[in-house]
């Protein structure tokens, strides 16, 4: 949402404020997908301002049934996926979204952490970088929590009265015939590495 993303950059200047790096990683064309660790309900809109090309997330299913929500999610083009299950009609949307120029942001843990911890990165994400054969860079968030603190209620922001940080790793492509097991462990030590 164009429109909004200088509301939004002055919200968390104010807020925040925010300090990106190493936004010169991100490639200005082509598909790209963008896996971050999950600290808060301000996390997309974080990454997305850190990035200069509009970003498609993939969303909770649940976030779509929401009046205000739902809405945004729509009008900024992102897809629902079915947690706790293998839902391979989102991870296809993923692969194919991006298969077609376009930027994916994926949080790979699946859900919000409660306690600021990396979580375990669900494994569907290795088929979906196989799939989709675009370069996949990480981003390492960190203090977006303070924004907006886990089960915080309602949808306005709080000072975080520090840092707020989005820092993007170097990208690399997985070929369809890449081990699972290489993928997940380079995911989880570059988001490590990122956030930490």
């Amino acid at each position: 949402m164009p429109i909004l993303k200088p509301f939004m950059w002055f919200l968390l200047m104010v807020l925040g404020p925010v300090r990106f790096r190493g936004r010169r990683n991100i490639p200005r064309k082509g598909g790209l997908i963008i896996l971050a660790n999950h600290r808060s309900d301000s996390d997309p809109i974080v990454l997305q301002l850190g990035c200069p090309r509009p970003v498609y997330f993939m969303a909770k299913i649940e976030l779509f049934d929401m009046k205000v929500i739902g809405k945004l999610m729509k009008i900024a083009r992102a897809f629902p996926v079915r947690r706790g299950e293998p839902d391979r009609g989102a991870m296809r949307s993923a692969a194919e979204t991006a298969k077609d120029g376009d930027v994916v942001g994926i949080f790979p843990e699946g859900m919000l952490t409660e306690t600021g911890e990396l979580q375990e990165i669900q494994p569907g994400i290795t088929l979906i970088l196989r799939m989709a054969g675009v370069p996949v860079l990480c981003c390492g968030l960190k203090n977006t929590e303070l924004l907006r603190p886990y089960n915080a209620g309602g949808y306005l922001p709080k000072p975080a009265f520090t840092w707020i940080t989005c820092r993007y790793g170097e990208a690399r492509t997985f070929e369809k015939d890449a081990d699972p097991d290489e993928v997940l462990a380079w995911v989880e030590s570059e988001l490590r590495r990122l956030s930490a």
